[in-house]
């Protein structure tokens, strides 16, 4: 797709290494050289190891588990590439961390997805890319421009594939409405689902009631992120109780913390389907989950910001 010769340089940090060489293999570039590590005491270190100057540097790193590593990573990184006089710095977040503390639900509570936003912009970033924001909002508290890609394209050709009859698309809550129907067009047309649920406090989520026929039919529940995976089994078990024929579950972001392995393992889930921007841990298995790469997605959305081409373009 480029060539080495080129003004533009692809660098990670350490959240997505895998991620970030699938990309540059796409763009057939290769990964820039560079160090990120720590000093004894904790502190990071980055070593940019060739010239960046007058470079469009795009720099591959989610803010996932750990995330305050991650976030500093990112940040220290940033300011590196700046102060090489790189002539524009893209920061490519897969997973973007606190973005569901994105407005204040009670009082005296902090709006941390803005104050990361502002951290980004202060760092150096010229622009960010990433991928299905909690809250599509979240690109205005930003002073540059922000393109959010969308996994549903993705997941939607996974299904079709699969040749699933009878499916109904299921929103895991009112929020994300849209979201299922986007997946739904893309599925013939498919009859939506809207499981009501209250959270009495956070990632506890209790089922009150299912809006839709689910009867007899395979469900995909679709959502942008799977935490501790205790909601989505719960809706899994309320679904089945109700007479599903079979219970699938796709998100963009696999976060899976706490016992979400365990969870998903023991559900009544059929497949657990995520993209990979977040990597799996090695030491965690779970037999339920299919992993599908955003790699290619990102790469022609590099490709179009280095070219000045439309990142729209790619899902019309």
């Amino acid at each position: 797709m480029l060539t080495h010769d080129e003004c533009i340089r692809v660098f990670h940090c350490n959240a997505n290494k895998a991620l970030a060489k699938k990309i540059a293999d796409i763009l057939g570039i290769p990964v820039g050289d560079s160090q990120v590590g720590t000093f004894s005491n904790g502190e990071i270190s980055v070593n940019i190891n060739e010239s960046v100057r007058g470079m469009d540097v795009f720099l591959i790193q989610s803010t996932s588990s750990p995330v305050n590593d991650n976030m500093m990573e990112l940040l220290i990184m940033i300011d590196a590439l700046k102060r090489a006089s790189a002539h524009r710095i893209t920061a490519v977040i897969p997973f973007y961390g606190y973005s569901r503390q994105d407005r204040k639900s009670k009082p005296r509570e902090p709006i941390t997805a803005k104050l990361v936003a502002d951290l980004i912009t202060v760092s150096g970033a010229d622009r960010v890319l990433t991928m299905d924001l909690h809250a599509p909002q979240i690109q205005g508290f930003f002073d540059i421009p922000v393109d959010n890609l969308y996994a549903i394209p993705i997941i939607a050709a996974y299904y079709r594939e699969k040749s699933l009859d009878s499916v109904t698309v299921v929103s895991p809550d009112v929020g994300g409405v849209s979201r299922a129907r986007s997946l739904a067009s893309r599925l013939n047309a498919a009859p939506l689902a809207i499981v009501d649920k209250r959270r009495p406090r956070a990632n506890i989520a209790e089922v009150v009631n299912v809006i839709g026929d689910i009867k007899n039919r395979n469900c995909i529940i679709i959502d942008d992120m799977v935490d501790t995976g205790g909601s989505v089994a719960n809706a899994a078990k309320v679904l089945m109780d109700m007479g599903a024929r079979d219970v699938y579950v796709a998100c963009t972001h696999p976060v899976l913390s706490g016992p979400a392995f365990d969870i998903i393992e023991e559900s009544v889930i059929k497949e657990l389907v995520v993209t990979d921007s977040i990597p799996l841990p090695k030491d965690k298995n779970c037999s339920k989950i299919n992993v599908l790469s955003v790699a290619p997605l990102f790469a022609e959305a590099i490709h179009r910001i280095y070219e000045g081409l439309s990142v729209s373009k790619l899902f019309d």
